[in-house]
């Protein structure tokens, strides 16, 4: 059975639309790739599986439960994280700090035993802060545990915002362009890094990606898209070498995927 599913989802902005009729599957275990040109609907997916926008038909799956009309709000307790193109942390805040925000969805404490700090909340507190550190130790984060967000560079911002969505504990994670803004050093950084999410933490993870070295290195399945519509799926041979993903994407020209 599939961790997730989306049967036929659809997003209609006025006239336009930006999603079409859109069907696919993840199972457990699967680093799945959605590529495509810019506007294919890429990051419309994804705002769809995050709540952040209603289908206009379709619905969405995960382990079992249609969450099509969940509220934004509940998706990260349902075990769904996710991290976005542009980096959104509190440059203020130091990497540690910025972390245990990803802990926020499994605080069960009300405002006034927050308040008056019973044991329970101190129980809680340290068992966020061990999750974290965990997290930290798992990146290789050590050294910019205490650092302000502000003071540490890209590519390390990149990492803890990865960070902060493994804190969360998610069956299934997204990954919105990871490799934005990366170096080819830090890129195939993050790819050990999807890799090890996979095979240490057992995570699922969709990634919308247009770094093509990246896709190859990590996937199992991909997807492309265009003009909203599925355009092919399968390896990333099977969908680099499909003669509408070629026309469409990559410009005409066969990609070596070996």
């Amino acid at each position: 059975m599939s961790l997730f599913q989306a049967d036929q989802i659809a997003v209609r902005f006025g006239g336009i639309r930006a999603v079409d009729d859109v069907t696919f599957h993840v199972d457990k275990g699967e680093v799945f790739s959605i590529i495509g040109p810019n506007g294919a609907g890429k990051t419309t997916i994804f705002n769809l599986i995050s709540r952040i926008y209603n289908s206009t038909s379709g619905t969405l799956t995960f382990d079992g439960q249609d969450f099509t009309k969940m509220p934004p709000w509940q998706v990260a307790g349902i075990g769904i994280a996710r991290t976005f193109q542009n980096i959104e942390l509190f440059p203020n805040a130091s990497l540690l700090q910025n972390l245990l925000i990803g802990r926020h969805c499994h605080s069960r404490a009300g405002f006034l035993s927050q308040l008056a700090f019973l044991p329970s909340n101190r129980r809680a507190e340290i068992k966020h802060r061990e999750k974290a550190e965990e997290v930290i130790a798992f990146l290789g984060l050590q050294r910019h545990r205490d650092t302000l967000i502000a003071n540490l560079p890209y590519g390390v911002r990149k990492v803890v915002e990865l960070g902060r969505a493994l804190c969360i504990e998610p069956k299934l994670l997204l990954l919105d362009e990871p490799s934005s803004g990366l170096n080819v050093e830090e890129t195939e950084g993050m790819g050990f890094w999807i890799e090890d999410i996979k095979k240490d933490l057992g995570i699922t993870v969709i990634m919308v990606e247009h770094d093509m070295a990246l896709v190859n290195q990590v996937s199992d399945r991909v997807m492309a898209l265009n003009y909203g519509k599925v355009l092919a799926m399968g390896t990333p041979r099977e969908v680099q070498t499909h003669p509408e993903v070629v026309k469409a994407y990559l410009g005409g020209e066969l990609e070596d995927v070996a």
